[in-house]
């Protein structure tokens, strides 16, 4: 009857999420499906951990920091998903429309004449929103929304959180799976509980071993004050291009990288801090 109860509110949940998945979109103002999908992991995750991980004997006070996160974690999602990343308008809007209308050979070129009355501020064009961005680092999916200057530091706080909020996760399950014997094969528990448990501490394992790094690279994009759209189109953008001028008697010219925006570490943290606009 247990495992029956289970798998009844489990799969409820899983046709709530799928018959309201586009009223939510319209709710949240999003259009893509992805911060769908996100949201449904972490309601499913956590409703796991609620009906299944929590007989493990987790400690209150585990308990309470476990649900904390999960909250904290849904109000910054829902937070990022209507903040402005740092639009930035040029002209008006009849030229904005007219713009929106062209070809794509039409709207590459006009995305270069616009990219240097933007030079030097760090405004960079997202053709996904088809939206100038100040300090555009990239497009996330997952979020449905640009990650530019004004909310680059939700951003990376967010994703500190995923990975906090999966490894107490999979701390949890690991004493979960430990004491109902799930690795030695002596399990007392149903196989339902088991599978689970296992699949979801699969999944927050996933999520991590390309979380982790992620997190790594923007660390090294803040404390070297660069972006990932600047770091993967450098060549696009003149002010990272250093020409070394050719030797006598040599036709050719070296273009070069370089950071005119990195002012050393420290430096460049205080200014990552200070981002607000």
């Amino acid at each position: 009857m247990k495992q029956l109860t289970l798998s009844n509110l489990i799969a409820l949940l899983l046709l709530v999420v799928i018959g309201l998945g586009g009223r939510i979109r319209r709710v949240l103002g999003v259009h893509a499906s992805a911060p769908a999908f996100v949201f449904f992991s972490i309601l499913f995750v956590w409703c796991v951990y609620v009906l299944v991980i929590r007989k493990a004997a987790v400690s209150h006070v585990m308990d309470v920091v476990f649900n904390g996160e999960v909250a904290i974690l849904i109000i910054g999602l829902c937070s990022i998903l209507k903040s402005d990343p740092g639009l930035e308008m040029y002209g008006s809007s009849e030229d904005r429309c007219i713009e929106d209308s062209t070809s794509g050979v039409n709207s590459q070129n006009q995305e270069l004449e616009l990219s240097d009355s933007f030079l030097g501020k760090r405004v960079r064009h997202c053709r996904s929103c088809k939206a100038y961005i100040r300090g555009l680092d990239h497009h996330c999916p997952a979020f449905g929304n640009c990650i530019g200057q004004k909310n680059y530091i939700l951003f990376v706080i967010l994703l500190v959180g995923f990975i906090i909020t999966e490894g107490s996760y999979v701390a949890c399950s690991t004493q979960f799976a430990s004491k109902f014997g799930i690795f030695n094969g002596t399990m007392s528990e149903t196989s339902l509980f088991a599978n689970l448990a296992v699949s979801t501490t699969t999944f927050s394992i996933l999520q991590l071993v390309w979380q982790v790094p992620f997190l790594t690279w923007h660390a090294y994009c803040i404390c070297f004050n660069i972006r990932t759209d600047e770091w993967i189109n450098w060549k696009k953008y003149p002010e990272f291009q250093f020409v070394d001028q050719s030797q006598p008697g040599q036709s050719c010219r070296e273009v070069r990288f370089t950071n005119p925006y990195d002012r050393g570490i420290l430096q460049n943290v205080k200014e990552f801090l200070a981002l607000t606009g």
